[in-house]
This record gives C-alpha cells, structure tokens and sequence, in this order.
C-alpha cells in the first residue's frame, strides 16, 4: 500500500511540474524583462527588428504555407563566433559557392580578411549538416562592438586558414543590426538566430524573434512588382522569378515574400492546437509574442529553424540532449514532426510590419528588451 501511495504521489508531482513548467512558458514573458542586457546573447537595440515584440495593431494574413513533406523538421545553421580575444584567422576566397561538386577547403584567392577564431573551431564537410549549408559566418572583431559577416564559410582543420566566397558591410552589435550574410534575404546571420541555451528545459521564454527558411518553390510568391520579397529583406534569391511558386498547386498568399514577418495570431488559442512537446509549445509561443523572419529558401520540400553554431556551442547537439530526438526529425509522424506541422500550417503574415511599424505597430504584446549600454 505504501509503494503504491509513493507511485501515485511521485506522478502527481510530476504532472504538477510538467503544469508549472508549461504555465510558465506560457506567461513568462508577461513579466517586466531584466534591467541588463548581454549583447553578446541578445544583440542588437530594442528596437531592432530581432527584438521587437509582435505590436498589437498587427494585421494578419493567413500565410498559406504548404506542409512539408521531405523532412520532418531542419535547421539552418547560423555560424556564431564572439570571441574577440581568440588567435587571429586568415579567411581566405574560394569559389566553390553551393556547388556540391567542388571543395570549399581550398584556397583560391587572396586573404579577405583576418578574423579572431578559436584554433578548435572546425566547418567541414565531416562537421556541418548536408551536403552544401549555407554557412553564414558572424564573427565579433577585436573591438568588441563589430560584427563581420561572410559566407559560405569553412575552416577544415583546427588552427588552420578558413575560405569564404562573400564579405557583407559590417554591424554595430549595439546598434539595429539589420542586414547580414543570409543570401536570399540580405538578412543578419546573428540577429534572430535560435542561441544555445534558448530551447531547453527551464530555459524561460524566448525573449526575441526568430528566423525561418521556406521551399520557395512551393511558398513563396512573385511578380514583376515586389521580385518576391518585402522589407526588411533587401532582396529575393537571384533564381526567384523563375523558381518562387512553380510548385505550388493551390491559391497564391501574395504576402508570404522573402522578408515576411511570420506569427501565430492572437485569435488561435494554443492550447487548441494541442502540442505534443514542450519545446514545440515553446516555439510556439515565441512565434505568437515575437514572430520569425523569413530569410532563406531550404530549396528542397521542408521546413527550418535558424539556430547557433559556434565555439558556445551548437543547438542541434543540445537539443536531442535534452529533449532526447533530434530537432532536425527524420519522420513526419512524430510527436516532434507533428508538432511542426501544427506551427507552421498555422502561421500568418503580419501584413502591416513595416519599418514605422515593426511588428505590426500599436502597444508591443510583451515588455520590450532592456537597453543596451555602449
């Protein structure tokens, strides 16, 4: 009987906890955010589009996208370095782009620049995820405030030269942040990045919006006026007029453009959508209170998070360790996989997101971000 009476007590405290951990995801972010703030974790000024909070005069548009199909669920890695004190790294050209036929290893031209890089950092084709990943590099310079962006980066050997192809204008990690190495949109490749330690049991709420990647050819819309992308994107893929939509087999969303702000409206309750995982509840709610920017094409018939790699550390490998299935999940009929469907089927376009009314405009739906002192 005593067993019996432990058993059922050990149960009910797990479910209240699950019920606490849950309400706190929930409400977390309704509370008044911390006084600091570490760039190096949330960068950027509040008013940056990275963090600005969903605005209550947000309009929103059904964004129509399609359900994935080849994958469960993906990641693109964003390539995070700030380590300003690390051993100076000579990045050097290569030319082998997104071509899975040539070496990225290799040097093939001058020095672009010089950059701090841990000798133990390594990019290669036995490290990264794919075959081709775009490889968007942001790396903190010696200053402590610069932020230089390049792809698609590789370093094949620890304490080695690095290669790139791209070098992007440089950011001020203390001011907006805009623009960066993402090549579809023109996007940061800091800013909006999924950071290790975000997603994980206890973790809080995220406390910023996020970046995904959509199949163009099935979800992106173009014509001869807006060339497939809307602001803040600077621009679409070059291939878009002849690849954005070609695949698509059901009515266009004229609104769902590289660039688009995404969000779960007010309107859907997310307890109805049923999640199956709390990180995907998670994600969830820092869709509703922050949105995701639209920034890549994954090119192939899935969908992807933007998430950290760097010597902090990388979100794939700490997410399948503390939730125990990969966040990039093989299968459709997952608990993880179904989850994601149940995102992004229902995520809309915050059509009025503009730059005199980020986020939709009107009162932010959670407290803002804490200054940051320069």
């Amino acid at each position: 009987m005593l067993k019996k009476i432990n058993l059922l007590f050990l149960l009910g405290c797990f479910c209240l906890t699950f019920t606490q951990v849950l309400n706190a995801q929930s409400n977390g972010n309704k509370g008044i955010q911390p006084e600091k703030r570490d760039p190096l974790k949330q960068p950027f000024s509040s008013n940056s589009i990275w963090n600005m909070p969903i605005g209550s005069k947000a309009q929103y548009v059904h964004a129509g996208i399609q359900r994935a199909m080849s994958k469960g669920m993906t990641i693109d890695e964003d390539l995070i370095v700030l380590t300003p004190n690390a051993p100076k790294t000579e990045i050097y050209k290569n030319f082998a782009g997104w071509d899975r036929d040539k070496n990225r290893c290799e040097k093939e031209g001058d020095v672009l620049f010089s950059a701090p890089i841990p000798d133990d950092f390594v990019v290669s084709p036995d490290t990264w995820d794919g075959t081709t990943p775009n490889s968007g590099l942001a790396i903190l310079l010696e200053d402590g405030r610069t932020i230089r962006q390049t792809q698609p980066f590789s370093r094949c050997n620890a304490g080695s030269y690095a290669t790139s192809q791209y070098v992007f204008g440089d950011q001020d990690i203390y001011d907006e942040g805009y623009y960066g190495a993402h090549g579809g949109s023109g996007l940061s490749a800091i800013g909006g990045a999924l950071r290790v330690g975000e997603l994980t049991p206890g973790s809080g709420p995220i406390s910023h919006v996020l970046k995904v990647n959509l199949f163009g050819k099935r979800n992106f819309y173009y014509d001869d006026q807006t060339k497939g992308f809307v602001w803040p994107a600077r621009r679409a893929d070059g291939y878009a007029s002849s690849n954005y939509g070609k695949e698509r087999n059901v009515a266009f969303v004229n609104e769902c453009r590289m660039g688009a702000l995404l969000a779960l409206p007010p309107f859907i309750n997310l307890d109805s959508l049923k999640f199956e995982t709390l990180p995907g509840r998670m994600l969830a709610e820092a869709f509703r209170d922050y949105g995701a920017y639209i920034v890549d094409d994954t090119a192939w018939d899935v969908y992807a998070l933007v998430t950290e790699w760097g010597p902090n550390g990388r979100v794939g490998n700490e997410f399948e360790k503390a939730w125990g299935f990969p966040i990039d999940e093989t299968g459709k009929d997952t608990p993880w996989g179904r989850d994601m469907d149940r995102l992004f089927l229902n995520l809309h376009v915050v059509v009025n997101n503009s730059s005199q009314t980020i986020g939709g405009g009107g009162e932010p739906v959670v407290p803002m971000a804490a200054p940051l002192s320069k």
